[in-house]
């Protein structure tokens, strides 16, 4: 079960600073860039199994803290960056937590086998048929 946008909310901390791109002389002065940093083992939502789920799934975006940042910068506006860094949350989230099936690995067919060795053997005789035949 996801968490909501409220108890996510909660539960992270966001740091804004001073963002390149677009922007022109605004760039200059209004810090845009927002990160998110979200802590796997303080969040209460979780259990422990989905807990060691996200860390081994997510390992490479942690820092050596255990906690997961996420950066957006592209929209001039602090709330709109800030918005999509908690929709990237989620989705990364919702990503981590899935199971994947256990493959269960199957036998070919016997007339599959049967099919492509009479297939083999036709090629073959074909292939002796040609030969030039010396008396």
């Amino acid at each position: 079960m996801l968490p909501t946008k409220e108890e996510i909310l909660r539960s992270v901390t966001f740091k804004t600073s001073r963002s390149g791109g677009k922007g022109g002389q605004n760039v200059n002065k209004v810090s845009s860039k927002v990160e998110l940093i979200f802590s796997i083992d303080a969040f209460e939502h979780f259990n422990e199994q989905e807990k060691a789920l996200l860390k081994e799934k997510l390992q490479h975006r942690l820092d050596t803290e255990g906690l997961l940042h996420i950066v957006s910068q592209e929209d001039r506006s602090q709330l709109l960056n800030k918005e999509k860094t908690i929709v990237k949350l989620i989705d990364l989230l919702k990503r981590s937590l899935v199971v994947q099936k256990k493959r269960k690995p199957t036998k070919i067919p016997k007339g599959v086998i049967e099919k492509r060795l009479k297939n083999k053997a036709s090629t073959a005789e074909k292939k002796r048929n040609r030969k030039i035949i010396d008396f």
